[in-house]
C-alpha cells in the first residue's frame, strides 16, 4: 500500500499549487523542498526583483518631482535597508506558503529528495511509496565554461550582495538581464550590459526589443551588442572582463544572466525510467505526464513556458485530472507576459514575424510617442504600442507595448486577445482620456 497518493518533489509555486489542491479534493499527499518554500520565484526571481524594480524607479520620481513644483533633498540609497526589508517579507512569504500547505493537509518533508523507482522516493534517510509523483523541481542559472567564471555571480546572488556595486557588468541579453541593467542602473550602478546577438529580447517582437534597446541606451545604459565576454580575470576588488573584440571593461560585480537549465539532475528521473530531452528538461505530453506513466512534471523543469503563472496553471490542471474526475489540459496559448526592464515591456499573442508566417495576410498598427507625464519633466522616455491583426477575421492575435504600466495593461489585453476580440471591437471601444492606454483603441490606420 502506498503512503501517499501523490508526492510533489519540488516546493516552488507550482508544486505547491498542485499539492495544496490535490489534497483539498481527498489525495494523501506529501512535498519535498530542501530549500526554501515558494521557489524561485518567491525568493530568486519575481518577487524580489520587481521590489528592487519599485526602488529603482524612486531614482527618476525624485528627479521628476522638481517638474511638478516639489522640492526634495538630495536622495540617499541605502542597498543594506534594501536588502534586509527584503528579507523579512521573504521569510513572511515563506511561512505563508508552509501554513497553506499544513491548513490543507499536505506533509511537508524538509529534505532533498530523488526517486529510487517510479514509485519510491527517498528523503532524509526514508523511503516513501507514492501512487503517482510530480517533478516541480524548476530551473537553475547556467553559466558557460570560461576562464576566471568563477569570479561571476549568477541572478541567484544578486539580492543579497554584501556591498552595493559602483560597476556592474551583465552579460546576457533576456528578460533577466535587461531587468537588473534597469535596476542597478536606476539605483546608481555604472551599468554595461554585453550581448553576443544583434539585439536583446530573443523571441520577442522586433519592433518591441528594437524600441526597448533604445531606451535603455536613452537612459544610460551601456548596451554592447555583438560583444560577448571570453574571460574573467580578478584584480584585487575588482573583476576585468576580456571581450570577443579584445577590449575589456572593468567592474565591482559581473553577472552571468546567459540562460536557466531545467533543474533535474541528480534527483533520480534517469532511474526510474523517465526520458529528458537534450536540455535536461522532462519529456511531457498535454497533460505533463512524462514518459513513465505515473510520473509528472510541470514548471520550467519542462521548459515549456518558464513563468509562474504557467507552472500553477500546469499543477491544478493536473489536481483536476487525477484527483477531481475533472480532465483538464493546460492551455499554453496567448499567454501574456511582461519583462520589468526600465521601461517595462508587455506581450501577449504574437509576434509581426510569427503572425506572417500563420496568417496569408495581416495589418499592423505601431505608434511611438512621449507620454503626458513627461511634457513638463522633459525627459526623452517613449512609449511604444503595436497591434498586429489577422487581416482575414479581424482578429487582434498580438499586442506589444514599451512603457510605464505595460506589465499591468497587457493583463488586460490578454483577456481581449484570449477572447479572439476584432480590432473593429478596439476600435468601437471608447478611449479614457488622457491616458497611455487609450492609444490601443485609437490606432485606426494601419502602418504602412
Amino acid at each position: 500500500m502506498a503512503d501517499f497518493d501523490l508526492f510533489v518533489i519540488g516546493g516552488g509555486s507550482g508544486g505547491v499549487a498542485c499539492a495544496r489542491r490535490a489534497a483539498s479534493y481527498g489525495a494523501k499527499v506529501a512535498l519535498a523542498e530542501h530549500d526554501l518554500l515558494g521557489g524561485t520565484c518567491v525568493h530568486r526571481d519575481c518577487i524580489p526583483k520587481k521590489m528592487l524594480v519599485y526602488a529603482a524607479h524612486f531614482h527618476h520620481d525624485f528627479e521628476d518631482a522638481a517638474a511638478y513644483g516639489w522640492s526634495l533633498g538630495e536622495p540617499r540609497f541605502d542597498w543594506a535597508a534594501m536588502v534586509a526589508a527584503k528579507r523579512r517579507e521573504l521569510s513572511r512569504l515563506e511561512g505563508i506558503y508552509a501554513r497553506l500547505l499544513q491548513e490543507a493537509g499536505v506533509t511537508t518533508i524538509a529534505e532533498r529528495a530523488r526517486l529510487v523507482d517510479r514509485h519510491t522516493v527517498a528523503a532524509g534517510g526514508r523511503e516513501y511509496a507514492a501512487e503517482s509523483v510530480l517533478v516541480a523541481t524548476g530551473g537553475w542559472p547556467a553559466m558557460p565554461d570560461i576562464p576566471g567564471i568563477e569570479h561571476a555571480v549568477t541572478s541567484n546572488e544578486m539580492f543579497d550582495l554584501p556591498r552595493f556595486p559602483r560597476r556592474l557588468v551583465i552579460v546576457g541579453g533576456g528578460y533577466i538581464a535587461c531587468e537588473f541593467a534597469g535596476i542597478f542602473s536606476g539605483l546608481g550602478a555604472e551599468t554595461t550590459q554585453l550581448y553576443r546577438g544583434d539585439m536583446i529580447l530573443r523571441g520577442f517582437d522586433m519592433d518591441l526589443r528594437e524600441v526597448l534597446c533604445d531606451e535603455m541606451r536613452k537612459d544610460g545604459i551601456a548596451l554592447r551588442l555583438e560583444t560577448n565576454a571570453v574571460a574573467l580575470a580578478k584584480q584585487g576588488e575588482t573583476v576585468r572582463v576580456t571581450t570577443t573584440h579584445g577590449d575589456w571593461v572593468e567592474a565591482d560585480v559581473v553577472l552571468f544572466a546567459t540562460g536557466r537549465a531545467p533543474n533535474t539532475r541528480g534527483i533520480g528521473l534517469e532511474q526510474a525510467g523517465v526520458e529528458l530531452n537534450h536540455k535536461g528538461a522532462v519529456t511531457v505530453d498535454a497533460g505533463s505526464r512524462s514518459t513513465v506513466a505515473n510520473i509528472y512534471a510541470i514548471g520550467d523543469c519542462t521548459d515549456r513556458i518558464n513563468l509562474t503563472p504557467v507552472a500553477i496553471h500546469e499543477g491544478r490542471c493536473l489536481a483536476e485530472t487525477l484527483y477531481h474526475d475533472n480532465p483538464q489540459e493546460p492551455d499554453h496559448r496567448d499567454v501574456a507576459t511582461a519583462v520589468f526592464s526600465q521601461p517595462e515591456v508587455g506581450t501577449v499573442g504574437l509576434a509581426e514575424a510569427e503572425a506572417r508566417k500563420a496568417y496569408a495576410a495581416v495589418d499592423i498598427y505601431k505608434t511611438r510617442f512621449r507620454p503626458l507625464k513627461h511634457t513638463l519633466t522633459g525627459r526623452q522616455e517613449t512609449v511604444f504600442m503595436k497591434l498586429v491583426v489577422d487581416r482575414a477575421s479581424d482578429r487582434v492575435v498580438g499586442c506589444h507595448m514599451v512603457g510605464a504600466g505595460a506589465g499591468e495593461l497587457v493583463q488586460l489585453l490578454g483577456v481581449a486577445v484570449k477572447a479572439g476580440a476584432t480590432k473593429a471591437q478596439f476600435d468601437a471601444t471608447v478611449a479614457v482620456h488622457p491616458t497611455t492606454a487609450e492609444e490601443f483603441v485609437t490606432m485606426y490606420e494601419p502602418t504602412p
